[in-house]
């Protein structure tokens, strides 16, 4: 199996932490190049040291604030037009606040369009070229296993991871010819900061202590326990890889088996 990715440039946002960090980690162990995006410039900057260079890579990271689509766009471009392309796109942005459908405001449906949809498709824009160029491209985006099935009480959530699904749908069908992929990574409940608000919110809202709520989603669960962020890292970073050149348009569950769908 051709897991090798030397030679290979990769861009992966919210790199800082959680799955986005432990995805950065994992490829630049498969020889790529990485290139961390996200908005806290002194992160990054630690980030970048804590990456593998077996390879010689010489690692870098690109500071912006996923708010202003636009802005990252000229941020990559620039960064394209000095450095050379991407072999790979890692789009990955923490979800939107929870609540009810029925609740939200405008200004919530605005705010996570733009950190998600609109900033991942601007990002294509400026990759693609070089990857039709080469004749490789890998673009994976990190969403959720509600594009399956809807989360009760993840409304804004649910109905933006949608649109991303189709959208990445979409794209697998119009790149695919260009030796670019395509794919959707779908986790559970893994161990990340956006976990942790999830049970904060659930102790607050059903009043019940942490521990009773954390066993009671464990149980949802097969596997009967939580992911770490490098059992999802694990499965983006093969579709990244030269092994998964015949998957495409796919969303791929890693979530211990919870989600309830084929």
């Amino acid at each position: 199996m051709n897991l090798n990715l030397k030679g290979k440039r990769a861009l992966v946002c919210g790199s800082t932490q959680g799955i986005g960090k432990a995805t950065a980690m994992e490829l630049a162990e498969m020889g790529a190049e990485v290139v961390l995006l996200a908005r806290n410039e002194s992160s990054l900057q630690n980030v970048v040291l804590e990456l593998d260079n077996f390879a010689g890579q010489q690692h870098q990271y690109i500071a912006a604030d996923f708010s202003n689509p636009e802005y990252v766009a000229d941020k990559v471009r620039n960064f394209i037009g000095l450095n050379g392309g991407f072999h790979i796109l890692v789009n990955n942005a923490g979800g939107p606040p929870g609540g009810k459908l029925i609740n939200a405001g405008l200004s919530e449906f605005d705010d996570a369009l733009t950190m998600h949809l609109k900033v991942s498709h601007l990002l294509v824009q400026q990759v693609v070229p070089f990857m039709r160029d080469v004749e490789y491209g890998r673009i994976v985006n990190i969403i959720s296993t509600s594009v399956k099935i809807p989360i009760p009480g993840l409304g804004v959530s649910n109905t933006v991871r949608g649109a991303m699904g189709n959208w990445s749908k979409t794209l697998s069908f119009e790149l695919g010819g260009d030796g670019i992929t395509v794919n959707n990574v779908l986790p559970g409940f893994t161990e990340t900061d956006r976990l942790q608000q999830i049970i904060d919110n659930k102790v607050s809202k059903l009043d019940k202590a942490e521990e009773e709520i954390v066993a009671t989603m464990k149980k949802e669960t097969p596997a009967n326990r939580f992911a770490a962020p490098e059992e999802v890292a694990a499965m983006v970073a093969f579709l990244c890889s030269p092994a998964a050149g015949y998957v495409n348009g796919t969303s791929i569950p890693v979530d211990g088996g919870r989600t309830g769908s084929l």
